[in-house]
């Protein structure tokens, strides 16, 4: 079997099988009735606010979010907006990310103001005389900035009605993207009370979603010690409703590099839940039932936002299970230790392009033998190309003769035409799981190779690497063994060039990895091909001469 074109066909299924399955995604048909205002009480978290209650409301794909006043936050990481209804935190500007193919704006991660996309982080309190993320908050002030010599920035609300007092507190730290969110309250009053709080994400469903030939995740996600990571896509939320309880854990919403989780505090007994709002409108989050505050007590409640890009030491810094957002599938096993050590190879060069071709140089050197058992029996394959075309004349159409003539003619060379095959198979998992590595690595956004390549996650602008890719493809063609069907050598030669349109949409970084991987690739067989070239001429020279000698 012509290995070339096994990994063709490997490659080319998992395409058509991604494409079938970020198509299914997009495209399922939900059944949902909407939700009705009027059904909701103050004790559901995740209530739309009335017609009547919203004049002044930002509506949203039918979903109304209360307009109070903004107050502003500036960190070394964030620019931020909190909205004193609820306490929100309805707007989340990224400093250190820049806008996708933008060099002057700034990556906004939550927003309630743009059109296309509606992302926001609400926290509240149920129970009587208790605010929600309806109720309206005070600050002292209406813009605040981190200190240039101090590490954290607290920003108080206060809500009050007769005789309880709650303060909900962020505290912002700086150069990590983990916010503090705690709530005081003070039980001022004659009777016990017991509240419960409640972490939620609200996000519309067409926003952030990848393209149809590089399909990424945009949906729910959650994680606690007995379920661990999974993920959870909108259309399911309203399928299967996630009613989840737990000691542990985190509730959150993935997209592409990027993922906001509520974590409440530990040992907290907590219910994780899911909802369709309204059209394009869905929520997940957490709740949990608190201890009983006793008149003239209080209690204090901490809980912690991540919400930040995918960057894997801030990931498991902050919360068990963080760190599998960054999500490489069924290969993770594999991927994780290869970005581990890509990640090294950065830190000393100090550039992700020339950590990519060195992490390829040293993945093909650990394959080499196994690449090189593959090469040689294509080699061989190559060499007998012009006596299984002579065969294929002789017996025409009579597969069965040319297949017994074949199966003879590999038996007196000492040629398994499946010799190739094995070491293939086990290397596509490793080059799968780095193309899953590269594609998910937020730190591959905007980093800069060298010349023209400014971004490794963005395509190549001029297409010059998919160019030399295909070129690269081609030559690699020529080098294996032609087959002696016509139609299979016509595929053979098109599949470079349909190929080669594919990496016209990817990732540079990508094409940069396979670009890299194939020049090896051409090298090692090239070399191969010359050496069990050269051998056949001995052999061939060897049989003449034994021939010569054995005449009378």
């Amino acid at each position: 079997m012509d290995t070339k074109r096994l990994v063709l066909f490997v490659i080319f299924s998992m395409s058509i099988l991604m494409l079938w399955d970020a198509w299914q995604t997009q495209h399922s048909p939900v059944e949902v009735t909407r939700i009705n205002a009027t059904n909701l009480t103050e004790t559901d978290p995740g209530q739309v606010v009335s017609a009547d209650a919203a004049s002044n409301a930002t509506v949203e794909a039918g979903y109304k979010l209360l307009s109070g006043q903004r107050i502003s936050v500036t960190t070394d990481l964030y620019k931020a907006d909190i909205e004193t209804i609820g306490g929100d935190l309805r707007r989340l500007e990224l400093l250190k990310h820049r806008a996708s193919e933008s060099e002057s704006s700034n990556f906004v991660l939550l927003d309630d103001a743009s059109k296309s996309m509606l992302y926001v982080a609400q926290t509240g309190l149920i129970g009587a005389d208790l605010p929600s993320h309806n109720a309206t908050f005070t600050s002292s002030a209406t813009s605040y900035q981190m200190p240039v010599d101090k590490d954290t920035l607290e920003v108080r609300l206060n809500w009050q009605n007769n005789d309880i007092s709650v303060d909900k507190v962020y505290t912002f730290h700086r150069n990590k993207y983990a916010i503090d969110v705690t709530y005081e309250i003070k039980n001022g009053s004659a009777s016990a009370i017991t509240p419960t709080v409640y972490y939620q994400i609200v996000h519309d469903s067409e926003s952030n979603q990848g393209s149809m030939l590089m399909p990424t995740f945009t949906g729910g996600s959650y994680y606690t010690e007995a379920t661990k990571f999974k993920k959870l896509a909108f259309s399911d939320m309203v399928k299967e409703p996630l009613t989840i309880s737990s000691n542990d854990g985190w509730v959150g919403l993935l997209q592409h590099y990027f993922v906001s989780a509520w974590i409440p505090k530990d040992g907290l007994a907590r219910k994780f839940y899911t909802e369709k709002l309204s059209d394009d409108i869905y929520r997940i989050g957490s709740k949990s039932t608190l201890s009983a505050i006793e008149p003239g007590a209080s209690l204090t409640v901490p809980a912690r936002l991540f919400s930040g890009p995918q960057t894997k030491h801030d990931l498991s810094s902050t919360a068990p299970g963080l760190e599998y957002t960054v999500d490489y599938g069924w290969l993770t096993m594999v991927a994780s230790p290869l970005f581990w050590l890509l990640s090294k190879i950065q830190s000393v060069v100090q550039n992700w392009g020339v950590a990519i071709i060195l992490l390829t140089i040293l993945i093909k050197a650990v394959f080499f033998k196994l690449s090189a058992t593959s090469y040689r029996s294509m080699a061989q394959m190559r060499e007998l190309a012009p006596r299984l075309q002579s065969m294929k004349e002789k017996f025409g159409d009579d597969r069965q003769k040319m297949q017994m003539a074949m199966m003879e003619l590999y038996k007196k060379e000492k040629i398994n035409p499946m010799g190739g095959c094995l070491p293939i198979l086990v290397q596509i998992p490793v080059f799968i799981a780095l193309y899953w590595v590269l594609l998910g690595s937020v730190e591959l956004r905007h980093a800069p190779f060298f010349g023209w390549i400014k971004d490794l996650s963005a395509i190549d602008p001029y297409y010059i690497l998919p160019v030399l890719m295909g070129a690269s493809m081609i030559i690699q063609t020529r080098l294996n063994p032609k087959p002696t069907d016509p139609m299979q050598a016509k595929i053979m030669t098109w599949m470079p060039v349909i190929f080669s349109v594919f990496f016209f949409f990817f990732p540079s970084g990508l094409v940069l990895y396979w670009l890299v991987n194939n020049v090896l690739s051409i090298a090692q067989q090239w070399y191969i091909n010359k050496m069990i070239h050269a051998e056949t001429l001995l052999k061939k020279q060897g049989n003449h001469h034994h021939k010569q000698s054995d005449k009378p």
